[in-house]
């Protein structure tokens, strides 16, 4: 530690040393309007701290991780009857069960798949990383297109069905019909669950379980019930619920045999429908990450639990719809869910409160499925960026530590979907199980060459079970793509492969840039030029113009010049005396004809002939000005379009130097404000306006230490007892404890050291220590606490070698929580 000579002189005079400041807690910086607005709406700004992940048990996992797949069940039959019974009439009721026997086949088949997938890959990402390590990064975006084209349909189709559920219930116990306000409470629905992830809604949050369990326990009871009411004989008919409500789906009348084409045709296009019962069953493949340890072994109980809830709710609703006759509606509006539990509960009171139980659960499993999404795209999109095949952007976590852009995008793309679909659930169905089912296939086929190059135990069971789900889903997905192609699924099918194609070309473009960015450049094997000419680009005498040659000076150029390049003669001679009379006449001003307006190749030929002429570097300086977001159509952008012409030559460099016109405005109206509030006789009298600059107070933090300046009465504080660091004495010990805001390696009296800035709440202290260059655990973010005397270091507040101890830093998670 060092006494500054200006101290050392004033002791010698017997004038007392002035203690050193603490290091400023906070630059008080103004913030953006945008920020303001952004901070109003999504709250205070979390920190990186406070981003960990949390290890769940496994029922919590399982209920966070399993709505997605669960709720399927509730519209999987009825989108089976949507296309059956338009077909076959009323034998369509008795045809939906061998089509849920076939699904259920499938789901055991996947199941038995997906428990092998979480065996072996226990990080989060699904058949897009099982594909990337088993076929390479190009293979592997086929996978990632499916997911995110999944999670996308996945919005539109959960969030409406949720409110299907609502309008059903308030049509089956009030006889109010809301379907012509569906689509508007679900883009209502997607718009709140997006603001609500933007504010950092957690997936892992142990409130997203609930309604998992709720749904699987009130559509149990009600399936259970309403066998017990068929067994006995008294589960009624639907006829009933039909006979006055509008919008019923028409049954068919045809006699054609199942042989028949458009029999067969109406069989392919309820499987491809039934085939919505599975989608979410790779969420837990998804978020195995979440589960605690052993990842894997937790991660394959809860598949096994997962599928076998899916699985006997639907084989019960299936069973169910089939003998109560629950016919859908055109509109979606009363559910067949619904239906089968106004059929089961009745119509007493104790009926009507269990229906609206139900229809709370349903409704609420849907949107918390929805909100899985807003989740899982995000962190796929991440995921994909990482490796150079989307836009950087989606790696950026925002203001609450989410990824918004991925959300933004997501919430997007998905209102889009279900607008341009007008909220339609079977025609949305249409375009689900493409995008889930190559998933499905990407993740089995990986599986297949994962084993097949492995000698293991039970390697022939696993290629088994893998080649089998393998075939089955590209199966469907032949299948959707065929019999649902002019529902919708074209467009689809027209999208998949336009976006595997746009990602790999991204990725090639992001290859090339690197590969540019990695070579040595054709300038590198010229002289480096010792000299240096600035050239500042004016166009006026104002404050940015003041400002970019305030900084040009700063540079210590060899050569300074301000240059106006002259399209307007009579502009060109009122800057030139106006410039004679500013404060920067002091530095040449060149005006340059530019008789065809190319100010851009004018500007080229400048900086090439000064570099030449000069044998020097040349940098260009441009001064911006910058205007709120209204004010910049009344301004052109010749400042960029300038700086990247030049930049392309050697020994060249543009420097945009920009000026906030905005900032600038609110301060000279401010100081009218003033001006208008204050006498004049005030201000002469009290010299207002005329104080010299030097004699402006000291900043806060210097003010608090004076006052705290150390007497012979004075206690150092008790080592173990942290004080805040606006509260220390100079030349005391103290104990402090925050947390690092930088660290830096650098020579102290010619030995090395290293030298971290400690911050609190109040201010900041550096700490050093001598003969180090790297500390473990002393880094930016760390928490720490630390006990030393109190000196001095570049006119601060600093600690030299003190000791410390490491904290745990804010809201990492305890030992037992990992």
């Amino acid at each position: 530690m060092t006494t500054s000579t200006t101290g050392a002189t004033q002791a010698a005079e017997g004038t007392p040393t002035p203690p050193p400041p603490a290091l400023s807690a906070k630059v008080q910086v103004p913030e953006s309007a945008g920020y303001r607005f952004k901070r109003a709406m999504l709250g205070k700004p979390l920190v990186n701290d406070q981003l960990h992940a949390e290890k769940l048990s496994r029922p919590i996992a399982l209920g966070v991780l399993a709505p997605d797949c669960v709720s399927s069940s509730a519209y999987g039959t009825e989108q089976m009857l949507t296309q059956l019974l338009p077909v076959f009439g009323a034998a369509g009721f008795a045809l939906v069960m061998p089509i849920t026997g076939v699904i259920l086949f499938l789901l055991v088949v996947l199941t038995l798949c997906y428990r092998d997938v979480v065996s072996v890959y226990t990080r989060a990402g699904g058949s897009y990383v099982v594909a990337r390590e088993n076929f390479g990064v190009n293979i592997a975006q086929v996978a990632a297109v499916a997911l995110l084209i999944d999670y996308i349909v996945t919005v539109a189709v959960q969030i409406t069905a949720g409110t299907i559920a609502v309008s059903s219930w308030l049509q089956l116990t009030f006889n109010v019909d809301i379907t012509g306000w569906s689509l508007w409470i679900s883009v209502l629905m997607i718009c709140l669950l997006c603001y609500g992830n933007l504010r950092g809604i957690r997936e892992a949050g142990r409130s997203f379980a609930i309604p998992m369990y709720f749904y699987v326990v009130m559509i149990g009871l009600t399936v259970v019930a309403g066998l017990v009411k068929f067994a006995l004989g008294d589960l009624p008919k639907a006829n009933n619920l039909h006979q006055q409500n509008l919008g019923v789906l028409q049954l068919g009348h045809d006699t054609q045999t199942l042989l028949a084409f458009a029999a067969i045709l109406g069989l392919l296009k309820a499987f491809a429908n039934g085939g919505s019962s599975l989608t979410g069953l790779e969420a837990i493949s998804n978020g195995v990450s979440i589960f605690r340890k052993p990842t894997g072994a937790n991660a394959r109980k809860a598949m096994l639990y997962m599928s076998v809830m899916l699985g006997t709710l639907v084989l019960g609703i299936s069973i169910l719809a089939w003998h109560a006759q629950t016919t859908p509606y055109s509109s979606g509006s009363p559910s067949v869910l619904a239906q089968i539990a106004s059929l089961t509960w009745g119509h007493n009171w104790f009926g009507t409160a269990m229906l609206t139980i139900v229809q709370l659960a349903t409704a609420l499993i849907l949107y918390t499925g929805g909100n899985t999404s807003f989740n899982g795209f995000p962190f796929l999109a991440s995921f994909v960026a990482e490796d150079s095949f989307l836009p950087r952007q989606l790696m950026h976590r925002g203001h609450r530590l989410a990824f918004s852009n991925g959300i933004i995008i997501l919430a997007a793309v998905s209102l889009a979907l279900l607008v341009g679909l007008q909220g339609n659930l079977t025609r949305l169905v249409s375009l689900y199980a493409i995008g889930v089912f190559t998933g499905f296939t990407m993740a089995a086929a990986g599986l297949f060459k994962y084993h097949k190059l492995r000698n293991e135990k039970g390697r022939t069971i696993k290629l088994l079970i893998n080649g089998s789900a393998c075939v089955l889903s590209a199966a469907v997905v032949l299948i959707f793509a065929t019999v649902k192609f002019t529902e919708g699924a074209w467009m689809v099918v027209v999208v998949f492969p336009i976006g595997v194609f746009a990602l790999i070309k991204l990725n090639e473009r992001y290859r090339r840039e690197a590969a540019a960015l990695a070579q040595a450049p054709a300038s590198a094997s010229l002289p480096t030029l010792t000299r240096n000419t600035v050239l500042v680009l004016v166009d006026s005498v104002d404050l940015a113009v003041i400002k970019a040659l305030r900084y040009a000076r700063s540079l210590r150029p060899v050569d300074l010049r301000a240059v106006h390049f002259m399209i307007d003669s009579k502009h060109a001679e009122l800057l030139r005396k106006g410039w004679d009379k500013s404060v920067a006449a002091d530095v040449p001003l060149e005006i340059i004809e530019v008789p065809d307006r190319r100010l851009r190749r004018a500007a080229v030929e400048l900086a090439a002939r000064t570099s030449e002429e000069s044998d020097s570097e040349v940098t260009i300086l441009l001064p911006r000005r910058s205007f709120h977001a209204t004010s910049r159509l009344l301004h052109d952008r010749t400042a960029d379009a300038i700086a990247g012409a030049v930049s392309k030559l050697p020994h060249v460099a543009a420097m945009i130097v920009p000026f906030d016109v905005a900032e600038a405005i609110e301060e000279l109206e401010a100081a009218r404000r003033e001006r208008s509030r204050t006498p004049k006789s005030d201000a002469v009298g009290n010299g207002v306006g005329t104080a010299d600059p030097r004699t402006r107070p000291i900043r806060a933090t210097k003010k608090m230490l004076l006052e705290c300046e150390p007497d012979n009465g004075a206690a150092p504080s008790q080592p173990g007892a942290p004080i805040p660091i606006n509260a220390v004495r100079w030349r005391n010990r103290a104990t402090l404890e925050g947390r690092i805001r930088s660290v830096y390696v650098g020579p102290v009296s010619g030995s090395p050291a290293l030298e971290a800035e400690l911050y609190d709440e109040t201010g900041g202290i550096t700490l050093v220590f001598l003969g180090r260059r790297t500390i473990p655990g002393i880094e930016p973010g760390a928490r720490m606490r630390v006990e030393g005397m109190v000196g001095e270091m570049e006119g601060y507040l600093a600690m030299s070698n003190p000791s410390y101890m490491l904290l745990p830093r804010d809201g990492e998670p305890d030992e037992e929580d990992s």
